[in-house]
């Protein structure tokens, strides 16, 4: 459930989407992890609120992690440098299997609380990976920068939301429409 203070245009995508998505632009720049208070919003929506500590090493570590998918997500073909970057804050956890009497059970490590959400976001990034890098998509509308993963049926989802996003650009395909006749 979101938290009522979150002012973002799109929550809800998996988690790491849902951490890029708290930059954008609506109608000018804005960023919700530019202090420790919209840290604490995006935890609360995030439903990690109870996992993670809103503090200034956490939301540091947010960071590495949010501008390490952004140069994932945003390059055609991503180079090592960008695989790097994301592969750093993956360094800092493991996921962890066990068998245990009521069956498998699966936990994860991080080296140090304050990677917890960064860590959750990359490795939230490499099961989107697997279901089909295709489905992760940044908003058609040239200045929208969201990100959302596509679970359409034929996958040809174009916009974060075809109410802001989609009806812009019916509006200016409209309005050149009308001024050239």
């Amino acid at each position: 459930m979101a938290d009522p203070r979150d002012p973002r245009p799109l929550i809800g995508e998996p988690l790491s989407l849902d951490l890029l998505n708290t930059r954008w632009r609506h109608p000018v720049a804005e960023d919700l992890l530019s202090d420790l208070t919209g840290y604490r919003i995006w935890l609360s929506s995030a439903g990690l609120a109870d996992r993670c500590t809103a503090d200034p090493a956490g939301l540091a570590a947010a960071l590495t992690a949010r501008s390490a998918l952004a140069g994932v997500a945003s390059a055609e073909e991503s180079g090592q440098a960008e695989l790097d970057a994301l592969n750093e804050v993956l360094a800092h956890g493991r996921l962890v299997h066990r068998l245990a009497g009521s069956g498998p059970q699966e936990s994860v490590e991080v080296d140090s609380p304050e990677w917890l959400a960064a860590w959750l976001a990359a490795d939230d990034y490499l099961g989107l990976l697997q279901q089909g890098a295709h489905r992760i998509k940044r908003c058609a509308h040239p200045s929208c920068i969201l990100h959302f993963f596509d679970s359409s049926q034929n996958g040809r989802r174009r916009w974060c939301s075809m109410a802001v996003c989609g009806n812009r650009a019916k509006a200016a395909r409209h309005y050149v429409k009308v001024n050239s006749a």
